[in-house]
């Protein structure tokens, strides 16, 4: 957000061993009888996000949206295996009217309390039995104001409608475990009125129209926290190239943005390559961009594959972005404290385009943040990367610049050489998993035996205040 490849592990999901944890209390630490599954995954900022007992494996919606009703119909079928024996599961769906329920083809009874759908299948669950959900539902998308004042969910356009997910907005539009610990592959089809386009993350599997109407088929075969999921309904300009290398460009520009675009998008396959050269392999299957109009959000987002712009990016806002493509969408956080492993990684990306690109260094950029960068981010010494104060700062500037600040310290701790290798590592080690801050500074020292990391980590990642200068 912008306020031959090595060997990986298997994935394995972190809601799992939540979802494990939360099993022992509740059934004292073992025991054969099914209970419900948690209602949220105790996330230190949102509580309630996520669900327990289970690890989403696929996401199948099929949509229909018409925006002069501004009326959405979905069906999700929802693949998951229990990880406890279950009598009920939640779901995270806010808004929207729920019309059936099924749970492996048995209708299944279902209440609601807030953003929790609580369903309760015909039969009860057994621990690592594989079960498909589908709900359908209907009715009037709702844009949510995030803590820090931001809108999210769904946001009507002047010719549609765009949906972006951080932290909770993907709640808005379709049923899900909605928190970045359970991650997915997707299969999005969407129907819209002829003549407007929608887009997705991840491939156009088919494009037909009839009737006066037009369907996309969209999928994703990467694991995808739904925070990033995004779809953009509206008047679109479609590029299509690749890379050098071959990997698909695809790219949507409203068409006021058109041509003020071209210049600054051309340069997406030669920072592709760049980001290639130093983070490591590209970890999907395709990138691009949607640029929207100024005015259809307040932010850019990294949403996955397919970074979403309010306006025109600059270059080193298009860099943030398919930088957190690495960090952040393929390497994910646990949980939303863990947000500076994004945004400090994807600001630093910044840092180091502009010193191989003839600007200011990143020893530079540092230097005059510590020196008056409370000049210009006022709330930058106000908390410490890794504790931000409640869910209103988990975009604060201490995320993005001191986060940075951090990478920059552990550069000048390990050397040039060593550092690049730490973050081609880094990605590499969780790639399409997900990793926390203390699984960050364990992987730093066990990368470097014998440097000494505690001064970082106490006065710049875990105290308040400004750190004292060396």
């Amino acid at each position: 957000m912008s306020r031959s490849a090595p060997v990986v592990p298997a994935r394995v999901s972190v809601a799992v061993a939540i979802a494990l944890a939360l099993t022992a209390t509740a059934c004292g630490g073992g025991g054969a009888e099914s209970t419900p599954g948690g209602s949220g995954v105790r996330d230190p900022y949102f509580p309630k996000a996520g669900n327990g007992g289970y690890d989403v494996t696929h996401y199948d919606l099929t949509l229909a949206y018409a925006p002069d009703t501004r009326r959405l119909t979905g069906r999700a079928t929802i693949t998951a295996r229990a990880t406890q024996d279950l009598s009920a599961f939640h779901l995270d769906l806010k808004g929207l009217d729920v019309g059936k329920i099924t749970v492996d083809g048995e209708d299944a009874r279902w209440s609601r309390t807030g953003q929790e759908l609580t369903v309760r299948p015909h039969d009860d669950l057994d621990e690592g039995e594989v079960f498909h959900t589908t709900v359908r539902y209907s009715g009037t998308p709702q844009t949510i104001t995030d803590p820090d004042g931001t809108e999210e969910g769904w946001l009507p356009t002047a010719d549609g409608a765009l949906a972006l997910g951080e932290p909770t907005g993907s709640m808005a539009w379709f049923p899900g475990n909605h928190h970045p610990s359970d991650k997915a592959s997707y299969d999005l089809t969407i129907t819209v009125p002829e003549g407007l386009r929608a887009v997705s993350n991840g491939e156009l599997a088919g494009e037909t129209t009839t009737g006066g109407r037009t369907t996309y088929t969209w999928h994703t075969a990467q694991p995808m926290a739904s925070y990033v999921a995004t779809l953009a309904i509206g008047d679109y300009d479609i590029r299509r190239s690749a890379t050098a290398d071959g990997l698909p460009v695809y790219v949507a520009v409203d068409p006021t943005r058109t041509e003020e675009s071209r210049q600054v998008l051309a340069r997406i396959p030669a920072i592709m390559k760049w980001a290639e050269d130093t983070f490591g392999p590209y970890p999907f299957s395709s990138t691009g961009a949607i640029v929207d109009r100024d005015t259809d959000a307040g932010y850019a987002l990294e949403t996955q594959s397919r970074p979403v712009f309010p306006g025109v990016p600059d270059t080193g806002t298009l860099v943030h972005e398919l930088a957190h493509q690495w960090y952040g969408n393929s390497v994910t956080p646990k949980t939303w404290r863990d947000m500076w492993l994004n945004e400090g990684f994807a600001t630093y990306a910044e840092w180091l385009w502009q010193e191989d690109h003839g600007g200011d260094s990143a020893q530079e950029i540092f230097d005059a943040l510590y020196d008056h960068g409370e000049e210009t981010y006022d709330d930058l010494w106000t908390f410490p990367p890794a504790r931000p104060t409640s869910a209103a700062h988990i975009s604060g500037s201490p995320v993005y610049q001191r986060g940075a600040m951090v990478l920059h310290k552990l550069r000048q701790t390990v050397g040039d050489t060593a550092f690049r290798a730490l973050l081609r590592d880094w990605a590499a080690l969780h790639r399409h998993g997900n990793a926390d801050t203390d699984d960050f500074t364990t992987y730093v020292e066990e990368r470097a035996p014998g440097k000494d990391f505690d001064g970082i980590w106490e006065e710049w990642l875990y105290r308040d205040g400004k750190p004292a200068s060396d």
